[in-house]
């Protein structure tokens, strides 16, 4: 099975291209919604967040609170850092997982989307990274249009590498720029590769 690892700036595409992959026949999972899985009600991680954070980050139903979370490890690094050490080695485990099962089923490729592939240091996992990127401009108001505020924006930003140094390290990018049609057909090019 040929793997694919998925990456970009917040904003930028990549549930886009993860769409169109998955339209192509790619088995695709997004770590994101596994990140939502690890910190459900009763998971583990949710009780080692609270304890962690404080009873705050909480709600009195039982579930995460994500903007008060946010708030706090977005404005600080080494919370971050905390946040991280609970909830990455979790997803990882998860999405290994599903990339085994599908080789398993000799699935012909995967793509595992993950906003901080180099970050993490996965990149070396995949057969191959894409980055989808955008303007600046185009991002921002991606973001706005989500009802994000400009500060939300800019400590999110500053938590992940600069677009440039992502596209640097991909093995290709797509520029989500033009429309849904313009990224699809760039993924289209390296699917014929791939």
């Amino acid at each position: 099975m040929k793997t694919l690892g998925l990456t970009g700036g917040l904003g930028m595409g990549k549930s886009t291209a993860a769409e169109w992959l998955g339209q192509r026949g790619v088995a695709v999972v997004d770590t994101d919604l596994l990140a939502r899985q690890v910190v459900a009600p009763g998971q583990p991680a949710l009780a080692e967040i609270r304890q962690q954070f404080g009873n705050e980050v909480v709600g009195p139903e039982g579930s995460l609170c994500r903007e008060v979370l946010a708030r706090i490890v977005f404005a600080d690094a080494e919370a971050r850092r905390r946040l991280e050490e609970i909830t990455h080695p979790r997803i990882g485990r998860l999405w290994r997982a599903q990339l085994q099962a599908w080789r398993e089923e000799a699935r012909p490729r995967a793509a595992v989307v993950i906003p901080l592939l180099f970050e993490t240091g996965a990149g070396k996992e995949f057969d191959a990274t894409i980055c989808v990127g955008c303007s600046t401009w185009s991002q921002r108001q991606r973001l706005l249009a989500r009802g994000w505020t400009a500060e939300q924006i800019e400590l999110r930003l500053r938590a992940q590498w600069p677009l440039e140094e992502k596209m640097d390290r991909a093995d290709f990018v797509v520029w989500a720029e033009g429309g849904r049609r313009w990224l699809g057909a760039q993924l289209d090019r390296i699917l014929a590769g791939f």
